[in-house]
């Protein structure tokens, strides 16, 4: 009994973290509104991120593991390179949504759990079986439509699943808890955003404190809508199981790409929706592959 409550109190957290996420379109569509660039918006999003990050790492007292990795070269130099993978993907997205390609971001979601046993295959040798093999031909259809029948390269989309996805893979060498990756990554990206906003600031078109109260308010809110969904996140992975958690990953990508449909009103002709079909198809094929092999490996344990 105490089990199946944890569980459902996992899926809730879960819920509330890809929730969130698939609503940062109408969060960052706001913010482009009001004429910010997407670069600027996103020097701001690492300034207040690392301002939250700081303050969940004093909260939770992981200060210790902090100064631990700052003392392993090898493993700071993993992270470096993620936080720049990491980096180029918060600030793609930001920009995909200022010029209106939402359902072309979502598309990137959608591809990265692809994208990222295609490069884990590549760069350190893990196997994939079959199944997951077509799902990766099929997306890589999916994106040759779009790019020769539809004549739309998906630059966007393939930046965002290939950051992420590069993003996972150095992660996977620098294993690290939650809040203080999370700091980590930030402070990493901390110099570089706090250089451009003071090089905005130099040429006159540094406009925070211009903004309508609201506004800034709603910048400095960046900082807390990317820090709190970790929580859940970390909440959520300690309840469910892993195939679980990747199966309503998918919730993320699916409001984004509804969004983009419905509230933004985005183009989506017949040309694009043959390549997105091909992509869903792709990431069923695989979701139902890591579940039965999850469940083969589960049963041969119990045996």
């Amino acid at each position: 009994m105490a089990q199946r409550r944890e569980t459902r109190l996992g899926v809730a957290y879960a819920l509330i973290c890809y929730c969130t996420w698939g609503l940062f379109p109408i969060y960052w569509s706001l913010l482009s509104n009001q004429g910010l660039s997407a670069a600027q918006l996103m020097g701001h999003r690492v300034l207040w991120a690392s301002v939250v990050a700081m303050l969940l790492l004093f909260i939770s007292r992981q200060q210790k593991v902090l100064l631990e990795v700052l003392q392993q070269p090898k493993m700071m130099a993993f992270i470096f390179l993620a936080s720049m993978a990491l980096g180029l993907n918060w600030l793609s997205y930001i920009y995909a949504v200022s010029i209106n390609h939402v359902i072309e971001a979502s598309l990137g979601y959608f591809m990265s759990p692809l994208m990222s046993i295609a490069l884990a295959r590549v760069f350190i040798g893990e196997r994939i079986n079959r199944a997951q093999s077509f799902a990766v031909v099929l997306a890589l259809a999916g994106v040759l439509w779009l790019a020769v029948l539809a004549g739309h390269i998906p630059w966007i989309a393939l930046i965002i699943s290939g950051s992420w996805s590069l993003y996972s893979l150095l992660r996977k060498q620098a294993v690290l808890p939650i809040i203080p990756g999370f700091a980590i990554e930030t402070l990493f990206l901390l110099p570089f955003a706090v250089g451009y906003l003071i090089y905005l600031h130099s040429l006159g078109e540094y406009r925070f404190f211009e903004l309508p109260t609201h506004i800034i308010l709603l910048i400095i809110g960046t900082g807390v809508i990317t820090g709190y969904p970790l929580l859940f996140f970390a909440a959520a992975a300690k309840r469910i199981r892993l195939n679980t958690l990747g199966i309503l990953l998918y919730i993320n990508p699916s409001m984004q790409f509804l969004i983009g449909l419905l509230v933004f009103k985005e183009p989506f002709d017949s040309m694009r929706f043959v390549a997105y079909v091909l992509v869903w198809l792709a990431v069923i094929i695989f979701t139902t592959s890591s579940y039965q092999s999850y469940k083969k490996a589960t049963a041969a344990v119990s045996h």
